[in-house]
């Protein structure tokens, strides 16, 4: 497992990502819940992976408790547990309590890495800081980072602190590239780190549907997954196809792979099985040339999917057709 080291903290550079564990969204069920999320971490941690990454929202609070039960067993250091408050009301007295709540919930003293889930655009970011800094000059939370903060707002939070704030997750993949203009420069000039959620684009990059085969569930209003996205996505699930096959991997692992080839990146994506767990490490260790790389890079540029307004009605079609 390679890791990514950065702000005095050291991350695998894949993690496991639990938005699953215990949603009732996925509708993965109560046998996941209950063992195969379970077993998923239990297998990551044999596997050398540590960042762990889940959230009070995740399933409310059910998937910090799946998390919990699975590292009870293990020694407390393997794991890099990060979790995130949902900023609702993020005041100073509210962020600490919730932190200790969350804490309780994992079954830990000490979160690794406490986040601020989305930016709130009414309570100013310092009292909600403040909030962090008495978590963390108590003990229950060790790092601070942010999610889905542009680089000033993650700027403006770290002064706030007036520590480091470590980390910022935020959605990046080959078929998400925002955060390249801003986000990744920042982090790899002021030693911090990225931790990229939905690294394959919740399932597109794994280049298994077309638009004879579309997911259901959760994804079905994603309009990645519009049959005619799919139709534009072709040249880049050809190109993860035929990279794949060179290095005989699968073309979510070089999906993977190209994420983590970031400076400072780490991914965080979700498993359903212990089987895709294990297929999502191994891309740790795929190494892709400068080539594929660009041929990577280059046919996601060309990639213009439909989407926001204009992407609507063709999501509306496809929810009564199904």
């Amino acid at each position: 497992m390679k890791y990514v080291e950065a702000a005095g903290v050291r991350m695998s550079a894949i993690g496991v990502g639990t938005w699953q564990f215990g949603s009732r969204e996925w509708g993965y069920g109560k046998d996941y819940a209950e063992g195969t999320a379970v077993d998923i971490v239990q297998r990551a941690l044999d596997l050398g992976v540590n960042l762990i990454d889940t959230a009070e929202i995740y399933g409310f609070g059910a998937s910090e408790r799946i998390v919990g039960r699975a590292i009870a067993a293990v020694e407390r250091d393997r794991a890099y547990l990060a979790t995130k408050v949902f900023p609702v009301l993020p005041l100073a007295k509210i962020v600490e309590q919730r932190g200790r709540a969350s804490a309780g919930r994992l079954g830990v003293d000490t979160i690794d890495l406490y986040q601020v889930h989305w930016p709130n655009p009414v309570v100013p970011i310092g009292t909600t800081m403040d909030g962090m800094r008495r978590l963390q000059d108590a003990g229950v939370v060790t790092s601070v980072g942010v999610s889905n903060f542009s680089a000033g707002q993650w700027r403006a939070a770290e002064q706030s602190l007036g520590r480091p704030v470590v980390s910022n997750q935020v959605q990046y993949s080959l078929v998400a590239r925002r955060p390249e203009r801003e986000i990744l420069p920042h982090a790899a000039s002021a030693d911090r780190i990225v931790i990229a959620y939905s690294p394959l684009g919740q399932g597109l990059l794994s280049a298994r549907y077309d638009a004879s085969n579309v997911p259901g569930g959760i994804r079905a209003g994603n309009a990645l997954f519009l049959a005619e996205n799919l139709e534009r996505a072709g040249e880049l699930l050809t190109a993860l196809r035929e990279v794949a096959a060179s290095h005989d991997a699968k073309p979510a692992q070089v999906a993977l792979a190209w994420v983590i080839r970031r400076n400072n990146v780490v991914a965080i994506p979700g498993a359903s099985s212990v089987e895709q767990l294990e297929s999502n490490v191994a891309a740790a260790d795929l190494e892709l040339t400068d080539e594929e790389d660009e041929r990577l890079t280059s046919a996601a540029d060309r990639f213009d999917p439909i989407t926001g307004v204009g992407a609507a009605p063709s999501i509306l079609r496809a929810r009564l057709r199904r």
